[in-house]
């Protein structure tokens, strides 16, 4: 027996070299407490991808309800600095690792009882592809939290992963959507009561939804959008990325949840082309105008994609965005106890930085308020041409 750095009593036995933990006898992980930020809910999380667009929610909502977390990052130390203010003092520990390397993934798993694996790429680099990061780097993860023991393994992949997704401006289809696949797999087989979790689009603070198409270098032209059949035969069921996580701390509490996968998305499916319609409505932006995949909107995506000081848009990237969200008959987030927020309601709130003249009270009624962009309801699936407009 032996205290570990975040100060857990665990029973530790070495078989091949693999530590396996025994939470029976550990008295430290009973929950206490009245349930809040100051208390301990029983939970010690080990979340990967920290430092990314989930990171900052999913710590947040493990220590609001009192879990230690445990935080491997292979960035700068600063870049996830004021993750440490989303638990109790001493309740969130930072462990550096890289993905490749078993000794520090077991250095950061071995005293939890939950790993949350949000690591996900919308690019490849020299380093790491798509492959590695949501193939291999689960499997691994997967693999040796089942051998340390760990109780619960939530895996993070997307609404439309599959092995042939259709092509779009691709001929192979979405390499990203493709290996997602093969991630949840992979996971299913190492860890069999893995909770894998789909979500649609997700968008918040600084996402890679509606941040993105507010991007100067994905605009063609300073108000004009380049979009798949002008965004016509896309749709699209986005969803807030605080209901997704939300969605995780209620089925780590769930243990019907475990071994099962559930597609998150939006109360309403929309077209593309009203959720763009609907941001520029919202900024203000003058002469807006939607238009189809151009030539030069073709060749300024390859320019950009071999600048590597310029933002990543890459032919996966805009690939991906024109697949439709199709759902499968999973259970959703209001399995999970979750009400999803509504995208209209939200949107406006995370586009004001964008917006012309925004410093002018709308109260005084000086601008008119955005049409809402309208809801498409299914006929029986979410299939391209099974959708009737309605109000």
């Amino acid at each position: 027996q032996q205290y570990g750095s975040i100060g857990l009593l665990v029973v530790q036995q070495r078989h091949s070299s693999n530590v396996v933990k025994s939470q029976t006898s550990n008295l430290a992980a009973y929950k206490r407490g009245t349930g809040g930020r100051s208390s301990f809910s029983g939970i010690v999380a080990t979340v990967f991808g920290n430092s990314g667009f989930m990171g900052s929610s999913m710590v947040t909502r493990l220590g609001k309800i009192g879990s230690q977390v445990i935080l491997p990052y292979r960035c700068d130390p600063y870049v996830i600095r004021n993750l440490r203010l989303c638990g109790e003092l001493g309740q969130i520990n930072f462990v550096p690792f890289d993905l490749r390397n078993e000794e520090d993934l077991i250095k950061s798993m071995k005293y939890s009882n939950v790993v949350i694996n949000l690591i996900g790429r919308d690019w490849e680099t020299k380093n790491y592809n798509f492959n590695d990061v949501h193939v291999e780097g689960p499997r691994k993860l997967a693999s040796l939290a089942r051998k340390l023991g760990v109780e619960r393994f939530i895996q993070v992949s997307h609404l439309n992963a599959s092995p042939n997704p259709t092509p779009i401006l691709l001929s192979k289809g979405s390499e990203y959507l493709k290996t997602k696949w093969a991630g949840e797999m992979a996971v299913k087989d190492e860890f069999p009561e893995a909770t894998i979790i789909r979500p649609s689009d997700m968008y918040g603070i600084d996402d890679n939804f509606l941040f993105y198409y507010m991007n100067r270098w994905r605009r063609s032209g300073k108000n004009k959008m380049s979009l798949w059949r002008k965004g016509e035969q896309t749709i699209k069921m986005p969803v807030d990325v605080r209901d997704v996580t939300q969605g995780i701390v209620n089925a780590i509490q769930d243990p019907s949840s475990a071994g099962k996968t559930y597609e998150c998305v939006g109360p309403h499916p929309y077209l593309l082309s009203e959720i763009i319609d609907y941001l520029f409505r919202i900024i203000r932006a003058p002469s807006y105008k939607r238009t189809d995949i151009s030539p030069t909107f073709l060749a300024k995506l390859e320019v950009v994609r071999r600048a590597p000081d310029l933002p990543h848009m890459t032919w996966e990237r805009v690939e991906k965005e024109f697949v439709s969200d199709v759902l499968h008959d999973l259970p959703s987030l209001e399995d999970l106890g979750v009400e999803p927020r509504a995208f209209e309601t939200q949107a406006r709130y995370l586009m004001r930085v964008f917006k012309l003249q925004r410093f002018y009270e709308e109260s005084v009624g000086e601008f008119a308020t955005p049409e809402k962009p309208k809801k498409y309801t299914p006929q029986s699936d979410l299939s391209l041409g099974h959708f009737s407009t309605h109000a």
